[in-house]
């Protein structure tokens, strides 16, 4: 019983924190991030009232999905390869991590193909560390004006806000920062990018306190849930 355990200390601990920095916990959801987990592992947080799963890899979902519940809101939240984007396509609520603007505009290509409006966050990189996917602030900036006037551009996607991952780090601060600089350019981009473009997915087990704080609206947990 420990992943339900867990999973119903997560959402007190979410609401606690959610509660003590002035926010309305039911503005942030906890996705249960499944991967290397089978679905047998997984349900009983379902079971507890999760209704979020993350998943970062298609092949593994799509396994996964045969025997899943049919209320299930599958979440992508791994690194999207071209390769792998038609399989993908109409599985997700949400794909978290557009990384650059050519898979943007594959995702809205395959959707008009499909009939279909694909929901998508931009990845974004606001800890500058070379091994992290996503643009920069900079590089998001110089490409969306022309992206959001292009309407071939964007049929087919709806874009509800932005992602991004902190060092795994013990600094505080570090982490704070980079969680930061997201909710700002959210609030940059808003008034470019629609009514829609609300979230941010920032958290993760070892840092979602300080998300919350910082305003995060999905946090991706994975540790924390499925820990002995």
């Amino acid at each position: 019983m420990h992943v339900q355990d867990n999973y119903l200390a997560l959402i007190r601990s979410i609401g606690e924190t959610a509660r003590r920095c002035g926010r309305d916990p039911s503005e942030i959801a906890l996705i249960v991030a499944t991967k290397r987990h089978s679905l047998e592992e997984a349900m009983p947080a379902y079971l507890a009232g999760c209704r979020d799963f993350g998943e970062s890899r298609i092949q593994e979902f799509l396994q996964k999905k045969v025997g899943a519940p049919q209320n299930l809101r599958w979440h992508f939240i791994g690194t999207l390869q071209s390769n792998k984007l038609k399989a993908a396509m109409g599985c997700f609520a949400l794909i978290h991590a557009v990384h650059n603007a050519d898979l943007l505009t594959q995702i809205a290509q395959y959707s008009s193909k499909l009939g279909i409006i694909t929901s998508v966050l931009l990845q974004v990189n606001t800890s500058g560390e070379p091994t992290k996917h996503g643009l920069s602030p900079d590089q998001w900036r110089a490409q969306l004006s022309q992206i959001v006037q292009t309407p071939e551009l964007t049929c087919g996607l709806c874009i509800k806000g932005l992602m991004t991952m902190a060092p795994l780090t013990e600094d505080a601060t570090s982490i704070r920062q980079c969680f930061s600089r997201l909710r700002s350019f959210r609030d940059e981009l808003a008034p470019l990018m629609g009514a829609d473009f609300v979230h941010l997915s920032m958290g993760m087990s070892h840092d979602y306190q300080i998300a919350i704080e910082e305003g995060s609206t999905m946090l991706r947990l994975g540790t924390a849930v499925f820990q002995q």
